[in-house]
C-alpha cells in the first residue's frame, strides 16, 4: 500500500466522522403559488369644486374613512384578499358633469358607486349606471324621482322630499304660526322638489302660500325678490336649495328688515350655514330638516363616528359623511353576502340587506328607499346646529 493511498484514505475517514456529527440543514417547504389580489373599485361622487364643496368633501371623507377600515379589515371574496380602492370624482354639482363622472367611472369599470350628492346630478347619472348595470347608492339625493324611474340597481340612504318637505311646511304651520309663507326655490331638481312638496305640507295644514319665487344655485344677489316678499308680509320664508346661497339670503333679508323665520331642507342643514350667513342669522330664526336621523342608543355610535371623523380629517362632519361611510359598508357587506364583487351577483344581495350602521338600521324596500326613513329638524342656536326632534 502506498503512502498517498493511506494518506486518501485516513481523508476520507475524517470527512465522515464530521460528518456523522453534522446537522442536516432543513431545506424550505414547498409552497404553491401566491393568491393573486382581487382588486374591487367603489366610485364616489360629489361636488368637490364649486360653492358647495365642502359638502362635496365632507362625503368623500365618509367613503375615504370607510374604505380604510375595510382593507385594515381583510377581507376576502371567491378565497382571495380584497382590496378595495375608491375612484373619486368631482361633479361641481352639475348635471353635465355629473354625467361625465359617471362615465368615466363605467370605463374604469368599478364595482359600484356611492353618489351623487345632489339630485340634480344623482338622476342623470343613474341612467348611465342603470344602463352599465352598477349598483348606485345615493347618500343624500332626496327627489323622489330617482327612485320612482323603474331601475332595480338604485338605492337611498335617508327620507325623501316628499317626507322631508311635508314635514317642514306641516310644522311652519302648527309649530311656528305661519299663516302666512313665502318659498323661494333654486330651479334645480333638489331645490324646486323640496320646495313643491314643503308648499304641499303649508297648504295642506291650513297656511297660505302669499308668494313664489325663483332664483338659481350660482345667485349672490337677492334684492328684487326679497323686496316683492317683503311686501307681503311673510311669518316664514322658506328656500329650496343649498347654504352657500342660503348664506347671502340670509343677510340680505336683515339688510331689508325682515324678521320672518327661515326655512329649507337638508341642503342649508349644514354646520357651515352660520359661518356662511355671518350677523344675519339670529338664534332660532333658521329652521331646518335633515333627512335622516338617530334617537336613543343609535346616538352613541354616531357621536362616536363624528368624533373619530374629526380626529382622522380635523373638521366637524357636516351632514351627509355618516350616510356614505354606511352605504360603502353597505354596498361591501352584499358583496360578503354574495361572495363576489360582480354587481349581477351582488345586487340581488343588496336588494335583501339589513345592517346596523352608525345611521341607524339600513334595509331598502322594493323602490330602494330606505325603510322607516328618519328625518331631524333643527334650529341654530349661539351658530350651533341644535336639535329639536327625529321624526319617523
Amino acid at each position: 500500500m502506498s503512502v498517498q493511498y493511506k494518506l486518501s484514505i485516513v481523508a476520507a475517514a475524517a470527512v465522515a466522522l464530521a460528518a456523522c456529527g453534522k446537522k442536516e440543514e432543513a431545506k424550505p417547504a414547498a409552497q404553491g403559488p401566491a393568491v393573486e389580489q382581487l382588486v374591487v373599485k367603489i366610485g364616489h361622487v360629489g361636488p368637490t369644486s364649486g360653492p358647495i364643496a365642502h359638502l362635496g368633501k365632507d362625503n368623500e371623507n365618509g367613503a375615504r374613512m370607510a374604505i380604510e377600515e375595510l382593507n385594515a379589515a381583510g377581507i376576502q371574496l371567491e378565497g382571495r384578499p380584497v382590496k378595495f380602492e375608491l375612484l373619486a370624482e368631482d361633479d361641481a354639482a352639475d348635471p353635465k358633469q355629473g354625467t361625465a363622472a359617471a362615465q368615466k367611472l363605467i370605463d374604469a369599470k368599478v364595482n359600484g358607486v356611492i353618489g351623487h350628492l345632489n339630485s340634480g346630478t344623482t338622476i342623470p347619472a343613474s341612467q348611465l349606471y342603470n344602463a352599465a348595470g352598477i349598483p348606485q347608492i345615493s347618500p343624500s339625493a332626496t327627489n323622489p324621482k330617482y327612485t320612482r324611474q323603474g331601475f332595480n340597481n338604485v338605492f337611498r340612504m335617508v327620507a325623501d322630499d316628499t317626507h322631508l318637505g311635508g314635514t317642514l311646511g306641516k310644522y311652519a304651520v302648527e309649530q311656528l304660526g305661519g299663516k302666512k309663507v313665502a318659498v323661494i326655490d333654486d330651479r334645480t331638481a333638489y331645490g324646486q322638489g323640496v320646495a313643491d312638496e314643503f308648499e304641499k305640507g303649508v297648504k295642506a295644514a291650513g297656511g297660505e302660500i302669499v308668494d313664489r319665487e325663483f332664483t338659481n344655485d350660482k345667485a349672490t344677489d337677492f334684492n328684487a325678490i326679497l323686496t316683492k316678499i317683503k311686501a307681503k308680509k311673510p311669518d316664514v320664508v322658506f328656500f329650496g336649495g343649498m347654504d352657500a346661497v342660503a348664506g347671502p339670503m340670509l343677510k340680505q333679508m336683515k339688510q331689508l328688515g325682515i324678521n320672518a323665520k327661515f326655512m329649507g331642507g337638508d341642503g342649508i342643514c349644514t354646520s357651515e350655514l352660520p359661518k356662511l350667513a355671518g350677523d344675519g342669522m339670529a338664534d332660532e330664526q333658521v329652521y331646518c330638516a335633515e333627512a335622516g336621523g338617530v334617537e336613543g342608543e343609535q346616538k352613541a355610535a354616531m357621536e362616536k363616528f363624528r368624533a373619530d371623523f374629526k380626529a382622522k380629517f380635523g373638521t366637524d362632519v357636516q351632514v351627509y359623511a355618516p350616510y356614505v361611510y354606511d352605504a360603502v359598508h353597505v354596498m361591501v357587506k352584499a358583496m360578503q353576502n354574495a361572495n363576489s364583487a360582480d354587481p349581477a351577483k351582488y345586487l340581488p344581495a343588496l336588494k335583501a340587506i339589513s345592517y346596523k350602521g352608525v345611521t341607524g338600521q339600513i334595509e331598502f324596500d322594493e323602490k330602494g328607499d330606505i325603510k322607516n326613513g328618519a328625518l331631524t329638524l333643527y334650529t341654530y342656536k349661539g351658530g350651533q346646529r341644535s336639535e329639536i326632534a327625529v321624526i319617523r
